[in-house]
């Protein structure tokens, strides 16, 4: 695709960035047959080639209007097209650019300013736990539509106390200890079990995917840079202790920014050697998988799951999985190793509606593509139990059906645990 930036953006580096992966773009329309808006809304606009194709006019000089930065809202960030492309466009990154241009050019009606300043300041805040604690105790009380963003809460288990001579560090997350406490300490307690301490950096906090994808990218940086600084005693420690083996992240959505802090940062020269270090350390736990499935098969025994487990699962993997660290295969492969009996559902690979906060800033969508997904993940054999990697697609599902539906972690801590307590 031929490019022509207009001055202002030429020889910078967000234009330099963009023309580069536009020029990649042949605009064959591989990346609409998978797109989940598209399929859902009709609309070339609402599909990747249609969204290059108003960022490309945008940086070339044309009008942004409030029609452009609603296509560009709609996104799910799902990367599918990434994964179906055969040309390589790196469109996240491109839209990313979009976005931040639409945000700067076009003003917002209040009420959607203020709900993003509440989602991009409530989810970060140390006030999210309790304010969720009180939802959590008026639940029974709250309007449906209200009821189904409040999880139901949760009894985390303990956290292991053994000292390992392996050590990783574990990002805890902005919303995942109120939210799910207990894929942390599941997490933490599976490693325990093979043999892996877990530590968590006490001022780590946010990814800072929330607010990049809320178009605030100045303060997803300096979460960023917060976040290198909080890990960095314990990668490069100096008190003669052994450096930590790598940064273990249990939530794909996190998982897959905290892999992108090179780039994020690479015009940073205070950070960008230590955001280069620290994506390399990054690691979805699904990726610890073939070191840890030995441990735990031998934890299990030859009697294999115990009673009262579920066996038969439904498995969506996240889009920030698949698509974003293109990590397929690996949680169905080692779960059926343990035993469980994994079904992948029709669909696999489009978007649950989740996407961060998009279920709360695009619900009708979000919704419609629930349903979707839930109706293939049903329809996966008989499944006692859906499992998932990302905080984000556990409670969205959650909210829309009664089956259970849990990290996988959690079910493998279940098993693991149950073997070395019978009942």
């Amino acid at each position: 695709m031929q490019t022509r930036l207009a001055p202002e953006f030429a020889g910078t580096p967000d234009g330099a960035l963009a023309d580069a992966i536009l020029r990649r773009c042949v605009h064959c329309g591989f990346c609409t047959a998978t797109c989940p808006t598209y399929q859902v809304l009709g609309d070339e606009l609402d599909g990747p080639r249609g969204r290059i194709y108003l960022i490309k006019q945008m940086l070339e000089g044309a009008p942004v209007t409030r029609a452009t930065q609603q296509h560009l809202d709609r996104c799910l960030t799902c990367r599918n097209c990434e994964t179906t492309c055969p040309s390589g466009v790196a469109y996240g990154h491109l839209l990313d650019i979009g976005r931040k241009v639409a945000e700067q050019r076009v003003p917002r009606p209040w009420p959607e300013r203020a709900l993003r300043w509440l989602l991009r300041e409530g989810l970060t805040s140390p006030l999210f736990a309790p304010a969720l604690r009180l939802g959590q105790w008026l639940r029974p009380w709250l309007p449906a539509a209200l009821r189904a963003k409040v999880p139901a809460r949760q009894q985390p288990g303990a956290w292991p106390t053994a000292a390992h001579t392996r050590r990783v560090l574990l990002l805890a997350g902005c919303v995942q200890p109120a939210m799910a406490p207990n894929i942390n300490t599941a997490t933490a307690r599976v490693l325990d079990a093979a043999g892996v301490q877990t530590i968590v950096a006490p001022k780590a906090g946010c990814c800072g995917a929330l607010r990049l994808h809320l178009n605030d990218q100045l303060g997803a940086l300096a979460e960023m840079r917060a976040n290198i600084d909080a890990w960095w005693p314990f990668i490069e420690p100096t008190d003669g202790s052994a450096p930590v083996q790598a940064i273990v992240i249990n939530a794909s959505g996190c998982g897959v920014m905290v892999k992108d802090y090179a780039h994020q940062l690479r015009h940073d020269p205070a950070y960008a050697a230590k955001a280069e270090r620290v994506s390399a350390l990054a690691r979805d736990v699904s990726e610890l998988l073939p070191e840890l499935l030995p441990a735990w098969q031998q934890r299990l025994g030859p009697q294999g799951l115990p009673a009262g487990v579920p066996r038969q699962l439904a498995y969506h993997p996240p889009c920030t999985l698949q698509h974003g660290m293109r990590l397929r295969g690996g949680v169905e492969q080692a779960l059926r190793t343990l035993g469980f009996e994994v079904q992948l559902p029709t669909e696999s690979h489009l978007c649950c509606g989740s996407a961060g906060t998009y279920s709360v800033l695009q619900p009708h969508l979000a919704d419609t593509l629930r349903a979707r997904k839930l109706q293939h993940l049903h329809a996966a054999g008989a499944p006692q139990a859906i499992v998932s990697a990302n905080i984000g697609c556990i409670t969205h599902l959650q909210a829309g059906t009664a089956l259970p539906v849990h990290h996988w972690v959690e079910v493998v801590d279940q098993a693991l645990r149950a073997a070395v307590n019978p009942t």
